[in-house]
This record gives C-alpha cells, structure tokens and sequence, in this order.
C-alpha cells in the first residue's frame, strides 16, 4: 500500500503544509507526473487543485522533469534539480529519479494553483494568537 508525504506550498503566503497520505487518497497520486494538477481533496484541500511540482524516494534521490517513467538514471549535472555546483564549471554524476510517482517514492512537493479560502485555514492552521484575544 502506497504511503506518502505530501509538502503543500502556498504561492500566496510562502507557507508550507505537510501532510500524511495512505490508502485511497495515496493512490491518486500512483501514475501521475510532476507536472500534473489534481484535486486538493487529497490532502485536505477539497476548494483546491494543486500542481505536483517535485518529490524524492526513500534515500532522498530528487525527482526529475527531464527524466522519464519511474527509473533511477544517473545523469552527469551542471546543476539544477539534485546537485548545486560550489565552483564554476564544476559537473558530478548524480543518481536521479523519474518524473512518474510510484511506490518508491517518500515525499511528493505540491503548490496551489488554484482554489478559493485561505490554505491554512483549510489545513486547520489559522493564527491561534488571534483566537485567544
């Protein structure tokens, strides 16, 4: 059974939401692309629709646009998703993964694209300051 964890950002705020998905709403995400917009009821946001905009597996290998299906491919970078070079012209072979999410997969990185309501609200995270006065 397909587990992941789901990071939602908020474009508006610049906040970030995580959240636990298994079974049928983990499912929804099995097939998919980076790339793709789905429904927010997977996470909670039911007013929403979030683009999926990244992820990494279990041993925390990124996810790459660039790179087809749900393979592992090790890739010479300049930079970019998976490796920041600490000197000009500098290149290092990283093992990346595929652009398709499958069981391998930990956490999955999505953005709202779409949607009415606040998002923190919404994920039951609104200011508990301002309730107590």
């Amino acid at each position: 059974m397909a587990e992941f964890k789901v990071v939602v950002a908020d474009p508006e705020t610049g906040e970030t939401f995580q959240r636990e998905v298994d079974g049928q709403d983990a499912n929804r995400f099995l097939g998919r692309e980076l790339g793709d917009e789905i429904g927010g009821d997977a996470v909670g946001l039911p007013e929403h629709t979030i683009e999926l905009t990244g992820g990494s597996d279990e041993t925390g290998r990124p996810m790459r646009e660039d790179v087809s299906g749900t393979r592992l491919k090790e890739l010479l970078l300049e930079g970019g998703v998976g490796f920041e070079p600490s000197r000009e012209g500098e290149r290092k072979r990283i093992t990346v993964r595929g652009r398709e999410i499958d069981d391998d997969v930990a956490q999955i990185n999505a953005s709202v694209v779409d949607g009415e309501g606040d998002v923190a609200a919404a994920f039951g995270e609104g200011d508990a300051d301002d309730a107590d006065e």
